[in-house]
């Protein structure tokens, strides 16, 4: 167990790097893409996340009206589906969710954004509730969460997001697993960032590689836990 000084020393510094590492997005973003963004990793306070979650599902609402085949409007209402799960603690909207995603998979399992969406859909629960919880309660389980990493990262090449999240992921989800969690850091470190949410991954991945490459894999998951989607809403 860390001393008290420890504790309050982790505190000050998550606090400084998430200060450090935030990446606005623009008010006015358009895509569900862009809101779930600004939901995920701006958000302080479980009403505002909800409120945005709740605008880029009825976003993406209109994407499929407009377009039912829209794979990406799909994507992104599960992804509202089971954020909004997340934060209201609602088992059926988690497991809608996963329905959702693993329909998407099986039409497309290729995709990195879907295979990511399922390994963060396992992960998040273990990280919320612990490994022998969440897969009492939802399903959750590492091997799957680690297993759609994988193809993640084997399928998204050229964005740093996908290393980054996986890094993210693993080792908040296994302090032990510090050799893999680093690599993937590295990796993300020298990927191309295209986009904002490569960009912002990234810096996060590199927050977390001094700790991993010391070694010190339970210090890197408390950290990690801070810098995943919706670790800033106060519940």
């Amino acid at each position: 167990m860390l001393l008290l000084a420890g504790r309050m020393g982790l505190k000050l510094w998550c606090l400084t790097l998430l200060a450090a590492l935030a990446v606005p997005v623009p008010a006015g973003a358009a895509t569900p893409r862009e809101t779930l963004m600004q939901a995920a990793f701006e958000t302080t306070g479980r009403a505002e996340a909800l409120a945005r979650i709740d605008a880029a599902a009825a976003s993406a609402d209109a994407l499929l009206a407009r377009s039912p085949g829209d794979r990406e409007a799909r994507l992104q209402r599960a992804l509202a589906t089971g954020y909004r799960g997340k934060l209201t603690r609602s088992r059926g909207l988690a497991l809608e969710a996963r329905r959702t995603f693993e329909a998407l998979a099986a039409s497309a399992p290729r995709d990195p954004d879907i295979q990511l969406a399922i390994a963060g859909w396992h992960a998040s629960a273990i990280v919320d509730l612990g490994a022998m919880m969440a897969r009492t309660a939802v399903g959750a389980r590492r091997a799957e969460a680690i297993a759609g990493l994988d193809r993640a990262v084997a399928f998204g090449r050229g964005h740093a997001a996908f290393p980054a999240m996986a890094a993210l992921f693993r080792i908040a989800i296994d302090t032990d697993d510090v050799a893999a969690a680093t690599a993937l850091a590295e990796a993300a470190l020298h990927a191309p960032a295209p986009d904002a949410f490569d960009r912002l991954m990234r810096q996060r991945a590199a927050a977390i590689l001094p700790l991993l490459r010391s070694g010190n894999g339970a210090r890197a998951a408390a950290l990690a836990r801070t810098l995943l989607p919706f670790a800033r809403v106060s519940r």
